[in-house]
Parts: structure tokens; sequence; C-alpha cells
């Protein structure tokens, strides 16, 4: 299997009310089978998930960061790991200020998955094809440095591919593999748009037709609380 990454070039400044899916037609041609990887900062702006803040005040949005979580698990300086509505733990749950204009911050989608689900009705009614689309965002890792893209919303290609049942190189089977696709796409797709690029959109080609099918980020990816060890 050969897997192309294509970035997706002059989406432009998206506005909230825009129509993402016209603007990624617009820019580039989709065939059969591909994952349009859609960062969640021109989601979150189409969508008007936008908040006004004090450009002067560097602290202005945490206001939004307490507003935005349904619990703050730690606190460390500036810094605020909460877990917001969507069940994500991720840091000032989700509020950036990055790559929005001065005297803003973006909020996450209501519904990334719901997000995902739009933007991939729309692009299949106008072309035809059998398309997904991943919502991604940028998250730290507990007990690992740096930051990589991950999957907050899909619609049309599997979030987890259960691997249970199968049968490694060595023929063993396997109890306990469940591959997490959905945020390997979106840490892929991250290779070619990046923060700095000014690149929101990039199309995955050639993944396993057999991933191709109806998903849920909250569904397949966020681990419930009975499952988790740490909370």
């Amino acid at each position: 299997m050969t897997v192309t990454l294509l970035p997706v070039g002059g989406i432009g400044e998206i506005r909230p009310g825009d129509d993402l899916a016209e603007a990624i037609l617009a820019a580039t041609e989709l065939v059969d089978g591909d994952v349009v990887v859609v960062t969640q900062k021109v989601v979150s702006k189409a969508e008007g998930r936008l908040v006004a803040v004090d450009p002067t005040d560097p602290l202005s949005h945490k206001i939004h960061v307490e507003a935005e979580a349904v619990r703050v698990l730690r606190r460390r300086g500036d810094l605020v790991m909460t877990e917001t509505r969507h069940g994500f733990i991720c840091a000032n749950s989700g509020v950036d200020l990055s790559n929005v204009e001065e005297g803003w911050a973006a909020l996450l989608p209501v519904d990334p998955d719901r997000s995902a689900r739009w933007i991939r009705n729309a692009l299949v009614a106008r072309t035809g094809l059998r398309l997904a689309v991943i919502v991604s965002d940028t998250f730290g890792r507990t007990w690992r440095r740096g930051v990589t893209d991950v999957a907050i919303g899909s619609a049309g290609v599997a979030a987890v591919v259960d691997l249970r049942g199968t049968r490694d190189a060595l023929g063993r089977e396997l109890a306990v593999t469940e591959v997490c696709v959905a945020d390997e796409i979106a840490g892929a797709a991250e290779l070619v748009m990046g923060k700095s690029r000014g690149i929101p959109v990039a199309v995955v080609r050639g993944i396993d037709p057999a991933w191709l099918r109806e998903s849920s980020v909250r569904d397949e990816i966020v681990r419930p609380h009975q499952e988790d060890l740490f909370r």
C-alpha cells in the first residue's frame, strides 16, 4: 500500500459562514477514496467558534478556558489541563490564539464529528466520490514531549481498526491490538500542513479501502472514564 500526502494550498482566509467544502474543491481535485484532513482552526472559523479577547492581556483567554472545561485536572503556572465536554484531555480546553486575528481566540467545534460529517457530505454531494473527512488538532501526549496532530472528528473513515483475532507476521493471534488509524492519518497529514505554512487542508490518498466506513472519534477513540486507569 502506497500512501500519498498532498498539501492543499490556496484555501485563503476562512471566515464565519464560509463554505469549507466549496473552498476545498476550488483548491484541489479529489479522487475516489481520498481522506481530506481539515485543521480544527478553519472549521472553528467557518462555524463562528471565535471569541473576543483582550490583545493587551496575554491571559484574557483564560475565562474561556474555564468556560469550555467540564473538569480541571491540573494547573501549573499559566497552563491548565482540562477535560472538555467532548471528552478530550488537553491544554487550555483547546482554546487557541495561533493563526487567529489579534483580539480573537478560537474554541473547539461544538461537535467535531458532526463538523466532519457536514464537510464530507457536502464534498460527496458535489463530486459523487467516496470520500472521508478528518478534523485534526494539535495535542500534547502524556509522558511524551512535543505535539502532534490527532483526529478530533471523523466521517467516512475508521477511527479505530480492531485487529483482535487476526494474526501477526509470525502467526500469533492478536489479543489486544486496536490501531487508531484516524490519529495516524491526522499526524501524517500534519507533515505537509503545519502551523507556519498557512496550509489548513491536506489530502491523504491511498489508504486501505476497507477503512472507509462510518465512524466517530467520540465513540471509538475517547476512552470512557470507567476504562481510565489514571482519573
